[in-house]
């Protein structure tokens, strides 16, 4: 097999603002006319790079333990570790307020450190991300099925918690 090594250039559109408990999506000025229309959607799908795992060995982790998974261990496209050989993340958001002249989102959680970039913003489309029969794997058998639901992890993971 051929391995091709191709670069790729990405720009922050922006980051997130994550402290005291409150979350807000900051996207820079020149990229702001981006979000006309947003207002129609209940939620975002919001792609940021994970810069705390941005290092040779979170790019080298291939597979690893997973700590909501005691025993089992998955490779990183079985999951949704940090570590990832380019390390972006996504996270569904609602969005409870938009401006759009200052760029501001605001969302009621975001799973990423403040001053995170963000590199992408997409809506949530019921068709295209909403699937009527999936399959889950064994070890999130007992998890929320649905994103409202979502807080009930903090629960189930602090069982795991030595």
């Amino acid at each position: 097999m051929t391995h091709h090594q191709s670069t790729f250039t990405m720009f922050p559109i922006g980051h997130v603002n994550a402290s005291e408990g409150t979350f807000s999506l900051q996207i820079a000025a020149p990229y702001r006319k981006g979000l006309q229309a947003l207002e129609h959607f209940g939620h975002i799908l919001v792609f940021w790079w994970a810069t705390e795992q941005d290092h040779e060995q979170g790019r080298g982790t291939i597979e690893t333990e997973l700590p909501y998974a005691p025993g089992v261990k998955a490779g990183v496209f079985a999951c949704r570790s940090e570590y990832r050989p380019n390390p972006i993340a996504m996270t569904v958001c609602a969005i409870q307020a938009l401006d759009l002249e200052k760029g501001l989102i605001s969302v009621p959680y975001m799973d990423a450190f403040d001053k995170t970039p963000i590199v992408d913003l997409k809506p949530y489309m019921t068709v295209s991300e909403r699937v009527r029969e999936v399959k889950t794997a064994p070890w999130m058998k007992d998890w929320p099925q649905y994103y409202e639901e979502a807080y009930k992890l903090v629960e189930i993971f602090s069982k795991l918690a030595p």
